[in-house]
């Protein structure tokens, strides 16, 4: 059966001024829909088109032969995660079992904050920075293009897309400023959480 776009979870000028509707409108309508049109040409009359996105992912990942396929897999796993990492209530800091987490694997929240942002502005061009549960413990890592934790053993609780795509328009070069917004004003903490919920 064909993967579907699914709609964006709330309102695309919910999270503005941070993120513009424009932003996310061509985010969501335009990029993420032709990885999800791409994906569908891939692996139709395979036995791929009945997998789940994560088994194909899977599959392709380190194929040569399935780059395409694993690309445009892996940019639809991560924005469907990504629109639920921002919040319109985003931002402060976390509570609870996260909260305790990070403190005892990063030292403390800003320290925490200071570890993914290295890492968002530390990845050359195209990717994403993510914090994980590798091992039991939390870290920050970062990825290029459509890679993800998923296709290394990593469990994804959090991840930024720092693809010039998702912040041109509204900041034009100033990926620091853009990562900054996202960590102080909309970071989903209570998605994280659930998250570091499911992963135990």
């Amino acid at each position: 059966m064909a993967f579907e776009l699914a709609p964006l979870p709330y309102d695309p000028a919910s999270l503005e001024p941070y993120i513009s509707a424009t932003t996310m409108n061509l985010h969501h309508d335009k990029h993420l829909a032709t990885y999800v049109t791409n994906l569908n040409k891939l692996i139709d009359g395979t036995p791929l088109a009945s997998k789940s996105l994560e088994e194909i992912i899977l599959t392709a990942a380190g194929d040569a032969e399935k780059v395409g396929v694993f690309n445009n897999a892996g940019q639809m796993w991560n924005h469907n995660m990504f629109w639920d990492c921002l919040s319109a209530q985003g931002g402060g800091a976390p509570s609870g079992e996260l909260a305790e987490r990070i403190t005892a694997d990063f030292g403390s929240v800003d320290a925490f904050k200071e570890q993914f942002k290295a890492a968002a502005l530390g990845q050359f061009g195209s990717g994403w920075a993510w914090l994980v549960v590798d091992k039991g413990k939390l870290k920050v890592t970062k990825t290029g293009n459509a890679d993800l934790p998923l296709a290394h053993g990593q469990t994804a609780l959090f991840n930024l897309d720092v693809w010039e795509h998702a912040y041109y328009v509204d900041y034009q070069n100033r990926r620091a400023d853009y990562v900054q917004a996202v960590l102080d004003r909309l970071i989903n903490w209570k998605f994280v959480a659930e998250n570091l919920k499911k992963a135990a």
